[in-house]
């Protein structure tokens, strides 16, 4: 055990809650986890119980505490990064209301599209509304309703109950704060996916109450808004006695995953990107202004680093492709599946991807399963195999699903490159796909640019967190952690898979433009 100050960082994804003890120079002490459900509601509606995620934070951290004995001394504070998009609706003495309306859940657009409809609609929304929103927060209200201004209406208008007792409405990072610290705020990311907010002066983001009446949520109901880096509180002494733990740790506000992985992955000098592959995936970039491309769905918003914003370019699904290959089709529960012991499924799939030749013998994976946000906002596109044939096996389309992410992930790349003004030639890439090293191999492949593989990448959030806890104590300074971050390894393109890869990343295009139509046909 180091005697270096430590973190408690809280990685909560959709998968479960992560939590680790990490040093302020970002090396990881020990490390927990716990599943937490993912609830899928008749309605269509994607949930998860925030009451299940205290109690597996307690459950997590506490196991790791107690292993780590001489750990608790050493502890400063508690930060945690969270999926963003959630919405809770808590009352006046923090209880929730109900589940969390997760950012995969799509039951709000209609109520959505009523709320901005106009005389001159875009995309279903007013446009001069459309205009206001992308002037002072950069973006707008996703009308497929993943995101909490559609959760909020939702609530409002099929739960009117539940809607007049709510004190506030939550993100999920919001939530966990309230849970540890009594106080109801948002930091400066958490909030944005509300679009109530000016974000013009990216250290002052604060509420518009044009905003607010336009998306028609009560202004009492909205937390006060904290910069990432602010010491929100003192940990409460029934998590601090359950936890073993000082009542004067300090717990900083944090930050929502994709901002939090962009300081986890050492990716903070201006233009220098981070993708990310989890259940979902993005590419990251700080910027230092506000700028919205609203043909691609991306857009910079409020981050952590002082005076600047993050280009967040979001893509649906990525590594929930394989999540959903290993429990529906290889290893799915019925009378075919007598026994699966394998401790580790996705490290036999990178040695089943391995031995297949780049191609996947002709077989292409399009790998949008939940619809797609960038570069193409679209919730009724589909996952689909094509050009299998009989000389096909199970080998190729397991290549086929990591290649297929990888083409998404380049179709992604033009836009980016378009909105940072100049081309992209190395990534640092980070999350649970990122400990492939066939993966990253592929992405290198397909992308054509250097993937430099973060050391222990899947921690990228939690050091992230634990790195702006730093900052907020004046431990470090932002600016340290490109010094700080290691690498494992870079990959670099293998010419001889280029041509092959770029006359299939054209396919995958003219799939999309083929089928389309078809989707939103079946997909209504």
């Amino acid at each position: 055990m180091t005697n270096e100050k430590l973190i408690l960082a809280v990685d909560l994804g959709t998968s479960g809650m992560k939590v680790a003890l990490i040093t302020v120079s970002g090396k990881v002490i020990g490390w927990e986890c716990e599943p937490v459900r993912l609830i899928i509601t008749p309605d269509g509606g994607a949930e998860q119980s925030p009451d299940e995620w205290w109690a597996a934070f307690l459950s997590a951290a506490g196991r790791l505490i107690k292993r780590e004995q001489d750990a608790g001394p050493n502890v400063i504070a508690v930060c945690c990064s969270t999926q963003g998009e959630g919405t809770v609706a808590v009352d006046k003495a923090g209880k929730a209301l109900g589940n969390t309306i997760l950012w995969m859940d799509m039951r709000g657009a209609a109520h959505l599209r009523r709320q901005l409809a106009g005389l001159i609609n875009m995309d279903g929304a007013d446009i001069f509304k459309v205009l206001r929103f992308v002037r002072l927060t950069g973006g707008m209200p996703s009308m497929t309703g993943k995101d909490p201004a559609a959760h909020m209406l939702f609530i409002r208008d099929t739960q009117p109950e539940i809607y007049a007792r709510t004190h506030k409405f939550l993100n999920v990072l919001d939530y966990m704060n309230l849970r540890l610290t009594g106080e109801f705020v948002a930091s400066f990311d958490s909030i944005v996916t509300s679009w109530v907010t000016d974000n013009r002066a990216p250290e002052a983001v604060h509420y518009d109450d044009g905003l607010i009446s336009t998306l028609g949520i009560e202004r009492a109901k909205l937390p006060e808004i904290v910069s990432c880096s602010t010491v929100i509180g003192n940990l409460r002494r029934e998590a601090a006695e359950a936890l073993g733990l000082s009542n004067e740790v300090k717990v900083v506000a944090g930050a929502i995953d994709n901002t939090a992985a962009a300081i986890g992955a050492g990716a903070v000098e201006d233009y220098l990107p981070h993708l990310y592959i989890g259940t979902s995936s993005w590419i990251a970039a700080h910027v230092p202004f506000k700028k919205t491309d609203v043909f691609s769905s991306m857009a910079s918003i409020p981050c952590a680093v002082p005076g600047r914003y993050l280009l967040t370019a979001l893509q649906a699904t990525a590594g929930g492709n394989l999540t959903y290959l290993r429990d529906n089709i290889i290893y799915h529960k019925d009378e075919l599946l007598q026994e699966a012991d394998v401790p580790d499924i996705f490290k036999v799939l990178d040695q089943i991807a391995e031995r297949v030749p780049a191609g996947a013998n002709g077989v292409l994976y399009t790998p949008w399963i939940w619809g797609e946000r960038a570069p193409v906002e679209d919730r009724t596109l589909r996952a689909g195999l094509y050009n299998l044939s009989l000389h096909n096996t199970r080998e190729d389309v397991i290549r086929a699903f990591l290649e297929g992410i990888a083409f998404n992930t380049r179709w992604l790349l033009a836009p980016v490159q378009k909105f940072l003004g100049r081309k992209v030639d190395k990534i640092n890439i980070v999350g649970g796909g990122a400990q492939s090293d066939v993966w990253c191999q592929i992405f290198a492949d397909v992308m054509g640019v250097e993937i430099k593989q973060v050391q222990d990448p899947i921690y990228a959030n939690a050091r992230g967190a634990a790195w702006i806890a730093a900052v907020g104590l004046g431990e470090i300074k932002f600016e340290d952690v490109a010094e700080l971050v290691q690498f494992k390894r870079s990959y670099q393109p293998q010419l001889q898979n280029r041509n092959l890869y770029d006359g299939k990343f054209e396919i995958f295009k003219g799939i999309y433009k083929q089928m389309k139509g078809i989707y939103k046909q079946l997909n209504v």
